[in-house]
């Protein structure tokens, strides 16, 4: 059964920062695109940060310069590392996976709060 696991997320003051871990299991994470995804309260889910199966990424325009984006395939976990946060970043983060011809998976989210 594929299950993704999101862990690292609380509080944090602005200019912090927070790393996230997405630990996978049930797929073959080193054919896999994954990426992180977050939502804040009424608010639609965006696409923060991708990662394909060759290591290339790409960044939403609002983290470019601060996320980073990672994987460890024998590890079986991704992670997103998050410097200079905002207030604005605060959100629940989603972990998300796809193997090639299989449905997308969603993790639990991990709630990351950005306050003074």
């Amino acid at each position: 059964q594929v299950q993704l696991v999101e862990s690292g997320g609380g509080l944090v003051q602005p200019g912090g920062s927070l790393r996230l871990s997405c630990a996978a299991s049930g797929l073959r994470l080193s054919t896999c695109a994954m990426a992180w995804y977050r939502q804040a309260p009424g608010k639609q889910r965006d696409l923060v940060a991708l990662i394909n199966s060759s290591g290339v990424t790409n960044y939403a325009d609002s983290v470019k310069g601060r996320f980073t984006i990672s994987r460890d395939n024998a590890k079986a976990t991704m992670y997103l590392q998050m410097n200079s946060l905002k207030p604005e970043d605060t959100a629940i983060y989603y972990c998300y996976a796809r193997e090639p011809f299989s449905p997308s998976y969603w993790g639990q989210g991990t709630q990351v709060t950005v306050s003074s």
